[in-house]
């Protein structure tokens, strides 16, 4: 997970933060964050991990829960057990079976212009993987 922008970061289970998070480096979150974390790096919201808030980051990983502001520059990825609620802006968005994604998502095209827009409330319980483009 380390990245030119430095050593990843990490916020360990049974920790809890109120406030924002600014860094150029990764980011694991496997406690719980009331706030906002914007990074030019990744976000990885491991199995216990739950965040409030807004982030904006290049590419995100999510296992656990997720309520508020999405916005994901490249690439987002739902893992079975991901629990996302709110609003999602992506370029590119994978979902496993199993997880569940109620969200308004717009998705962002490769050059940034024109968007595809959906309000989406799914949760992927069968067993062939949700594919979009």
């Amino acid at each position: 997970m380390t990245e030119l922008g430095g050593q990843p970061n990490r916020i360990e289970k049974n920790t809890k933060i109120k406030g924002d998070i600014v860094s150029e480096a990764d980011f694991r979150i496997d406690g719980k964050l009331d706030g906002n974390v914007k990074t030019s790096g990744k976000v990885v919201i491991g199995i216990d991990g739950y965040i409030h808030g807004k982030v904006e980051c290049v590419n995100a990983d999510i296992e656990g829960n997720f309520n508020g502001e999405l916005i994901v520059a490249d690439l987002l990825s739902l893992k079975s057990s991901a629990v996302i609620e709110g609003t999602v802006i992506v370029s590119k968005l994978a979902v496993e079976p199993g997880a569940t994604f109620n969200a308004s998502c717009t998705m962002k095209g490769k050059e940034g212009k024109g968007a595809v827009h959906s309000t989406t409330k799914h949760s992927a319980t069968t067993n062939e993987p949700a594919k979009v483009s």
